[in-house]
């Protein structure tokens, strides 16, 4: 297993998941964190953008997974981050966190947040 870590926080999309209608209808703000086990070693050797996991790129594909088909759950959201973050070929275990700072919750809060870990096995 590689040592080597790739951490892109705060990237933000508006997407239209959550289990009211008014969430589904408004959309809101999401924040993603993602935390990469990768291998940097063959990027390395070689100094080419092509041969690492391209933090650009990963930035607008979990954009583009938060701005699609609307889910209930931010837990699912995650998943479905987790999963493409996997497509990834030197991607091999991934932390995924969604915040849900504008979340419907009845109180003052400041955020709320699921994270879950997957591995490529």
């Amino acid at each position: 297993m590689s040592a080597d870590r790739l951490t892109l926080l705060g990237v933000r999309a508006i997407g239209h998941h959550g289990v009211f209608e008014h969430e589904r209808a408004e959309g809101q703000e999401f924040v993603i964190d993602v935390d990469v086990e990768t291998d940097f070693k063959t990027a390395i050797a070689s100094d080419d953008v092509e041969d690492t996991l391209h933090y650009g790129i990963l930035a607008e594909r979990i954009v583009a997974a938060v701005e699609r088909d609307p889910v209930d759950l931010i837990e699912t959201l995650a998943e479905r981050i987790a999963a493409l973050v996997l497509e990834f070929p030197t991607a091999s275990e991934v932390k995924v966190c969604v915040h849900k700072p504008n979340a419907p919750i009845t109180v003052p809060f400041q955020d709320v947040s699921v994270s879950i870990t997957r591995s490529r096995t």
